[in-house]
């Protein structure tokens, strides 16, 4: 079944988020993902997000996304991301219909 994790960040140091941004794609792509939404213009219609970046990224399955977040690779970039942003993941299975 298709997974997806979803993020909402603020960057709160680009500099410094520029060099994770740089790494992440690679990760994501070993591990057969691919992304979904990047970034991008968007606009709350209901309530209000707190974040202002906002990103989906697709993997076939959960195990497939469990071990591209959970990998020594993704791990050792995770924490640039942590460091210069501020925000939240979540992940979700696809919907089976």
């Amino acid at each position: 079944m298709t997974c997806y994790a979803i993020g909402h960040i603020t960057v709160t140091n680009m500099e410094g988020y520029k060099d994770y941004a740089s790494k992440v794609p690679a990760t994501i792509a070993a591990h057969g993902g691919k992304y979904l939404v990047r970034g991008g213009e968007f606009k709350d219609v209901e309530g209000s997000m707190p974040h202002d970046r906002h990103v989906v990224l697709e993997f076939p399955t959960r195990d497939a996304l469990e071990g591209w977040y959970y990998s020594d690779e993704y791990q050792s970039i995770l924490k640039i991301r942590l460091a210069n942003s501020e925000g939240v993941m979540t992940t979700v299975d696809g919907f089976v219909g």
